[in-house]
């Protein structure tokens, strides 16, 4: 259709883009029904994302057909690169899907084809109706070259002979010490003592993102536990910088945090734009539970 565009507008018609705005604990997105990959996303999230000139989001959700999963889904960011993992936009994507046939929420389950596997999500009834998404985000990687990261021999330290943790990063001045857990995607996350909101994350956070040891750029995390059933959290988010929330990110943390012991499983994430909850077992795939809503629907001219 898009080639007759030019052709349609000469003649007086317009023509627009359907598309539905989510949100998961602050983390937004613009949802588009896509019959297939062939039109340039990456130009149209960086339009319909933009903050005061746009519709304003974390980035562009693609719900696509599969064949192997109930729907297909893609992440894009607001800076127009692909997210390998998203679990905010998993959940906004899963409820889009309940809400508009796509998937019967009477089975249950949805399942959802990502370019890193299909991801199943459960829905859990609260008072006889849809509350909370749970989603399965993976299991969560540890090695180097898995993430990826590129890590000097002799710094830092490993943690249950998985984890590389306290690796020591200076940016501008400041010393960071580092762990690393790939979710999908890569993160970094800096554990501190003091409150998160002290951290200059607005400063340090882009620099950590493009830093050379990141060869696919990082999302970073900072942390500061404050009970073993609760961690504050801020987020730097690669390809869209700070957000409300982040659910991989998320993840990250807990996993992070449960190996070096300082939560149990499961363990509030309270993000600035609200609170997720993570389970793992230790072994498995990693647990990502919270609400997921619709704020609007409009069309886009194209």
């Amino acid at each position: 259709m898009r080639h007759w565009s030019p052709i349609l507008r000469v003649l007086g018609y317009s023509m627009t883009i359907k598309f539905t705005k989510l949100q998961s604990a602050g983390n937004d997105f613009v949802l588009v029904e896509a019959v297939d990959d062939s039109r340039d996303w990456a130009h149209l999230a960086g339009d319909i994302c933009r903050h005061n000139y746009g519709v304003g989001a974390d980035g562009l959700l693609l719900l696509l057909p599969s064949r192997v999963a109930d729907v297909g889904m893609r992440v894009i960011n607001a800076d127009g690169t692909e997210a390998e993992a998203c679990g905010n936009g998993l959940r906004c994507l899963v409820k889009y899907a309940v809400d508009n046939g796509f998937a019967k929420a009477e089975a249950g389950e949805v399942l959802v084809e990502t370019i890193v596997g299909v991801r199943k999500a459960r829905l859990i009834t609260e008072a006889g109706r849809a509350g909370k998404i749970q989603v399965a985000m993976g299991k969560p990687e540890f090695e180097a070259t898995r993430i990826p990261v590129l890590v000097e021999p002799g710094k830092g330290r490993t943690v249950d002979i998985i984890l590389i943790t306290d690796y020591p990063l200076v940016i501008e001045g400041r010393k960071l010490m580092l762990s690393f857990v790939s979710m999908g995607n890569p993160h970094t996350i800096y554990f501190q003592e003091k409150p998160v909101s002290e951290f200059p994350l607005s400063q340090i956070g882009k620099a950590v993102e493009k830093h050379n040891i990141f060869p696919n750029r990082v999302n970073f995390e900072v942390a500061s536990v404050s009970s073993r059933q609760r961690v504050d959290v801020r987020v730097w988010e690669r390809g869209v910088g700070e957000t409300l929330a982040c659910g991989s990110g998320a993840c990250a943390v807990a996993v992070a945090a449960q190996i070096l012991g300082y939560v149990d499983s499961p363990v509030e994430i309270k993000l600035p734009g609200g609170t997720l909850e993570v389970d793992w077992d230790g072994e498995g795939e990693v647990m990502l539970g919270g609400v997921a809503e619709t704020v609007f629907t409009g069309e886009w001219p194209e």
